[in-house]
């Protein structure tokens, strides 16, 4: 009787341990999966911090190699997948994981896309380049932060080691935050082709109606009762650039009124403008000097911004 009761009591527990073991088992499959697809994504976004990173450390330490232009998109393409790193932290925020290891990725991300975007921008006011993002929150020493957060992240990215899954987190690198609290904008600020450089120029003058043939500098025009100018501007330098267009006519033979208009606008880096003018009013046989001023920076090389004319109206045919 003992012995048959021992062997009940056995199989109990034999069947009572294996639905333990089976519902720990089935309990760990969907923990292993989601640690291993968040260790997979958050993989990818270190990733791409690292890439970043890199691409930064070289465009600091080589940038004194490159124009305004290139220097400056090398910038804004930095800043524009900086946008994406907080998405992509958030998305990883559920399932809420061991040890926090979520939120502490977000936490951390969101502090290095506000230090990037700091750094990114005190490097662009140094250079006087064109520059508009506002910081997710300003911080003061960007390097140092990145730099801890780095280590941070480097002391609790083992946190699933141990997990179901034993899933491996990359390390973060800090390699631009490391060469810019050592040298900073000295050596870009001191390169010639970094350095900014104003210049404007009056592109183009076209007239309404169209002059008839004649000397270089003179407007021979029908005798018609209004003319009307067009002036295109450049801005040869890159940064944004205030301008002003004056067209000023002195009659000089008392056959027609004096006119003087003054036109403004900014230019961006690199970009035209294209002023039209009110029409000023003209008279048959009236002989004008026209003159065409762009002011706001100094002129671009082989270029001006100054044209003078001399307006020559046709007499009446009556």
């Amino acid at each position: 009787m003992l012995i048959t009761l021992a062997l009940v009591v056995t199989l109990i527990v034999l069947v009572f341990a294996r639905d333990v073991s089976k519902s720990a088992h089935d309990a760990t499959n969907p923990k292993r999966s989601e640690n291993r697809s968040f260790g997979a994504l958050a993989n990818t976004l270190l990733a791409k911090e690292n890439n970043l990173d890199g691409r930064l450390d070289q465009v600091l330490a080589q940038g004194n190699t490159l124009g305004r232009p290139a220097f400056a998109a090398r910038l804004n393409e930095f800043d524009q997948e900086l946008s994406n790193w907080e998405t992509a932290a958030d998305q990883l925020r559920r399932p809420a994981l061991a040890h926090q290891v979520n939120d502490t990725l977000y936490r951390i991300t969101l502090e290095r896309v506000a230090a990037y975007q700091t750094l990114l921008g005190d490097v662009a006011r140094v250079l006087k380049l064109p520059w508009s993002t506002e910081p997710i929150d300003v911080v003061t020493n960007p390097a140092a932060t990145l730099v801890a957060t780095s280590q941070q992240w480097n002391r609790v990215r083992f946190a699933l080691a141990k997990e179901p899954g034993l899933v491996h987190l990359d390390r973060t690198t800090d390699a631009s935050a490391t060469y810019f609290a050592a040298h900073g904008t000295t050596t870009l600020a001191k390169s010639p082709g970094l350095a900014l450089v104003r210049a404007i120029s009056i592109g183009a003058v076209r007239v309404a109606p169209a002059p008839l043939p004649a000397a270089a500098g003179v407007l021979l025009l029908p005798p018609v009762g209004s003319v009307q100018f067009g002036v295109s501007v450049v801005n040869a330098s890159y940064d944004v650039q205030p301008v002003r267009v004056t067209i000023r006519v002195t009659p000089l033979n008392h056959r027609g009124a004096p006119f003087v208009q003054t036109m403004t606008t900014t230019l961006g880096p690199l970009q035209g403008y294209a002023f039209i003018p009110k029409s000023f009013h003209t008279a048959a046989s009236e002989r004008a000097r026209v003159v065409v001023t762009l002011s706001g920076a100094p002129a671009a090389a082989g270029k001006v911004i100054t044209e003078t004319y001399s307006l020559e109206m046709s007499p009446s045919g009556n």
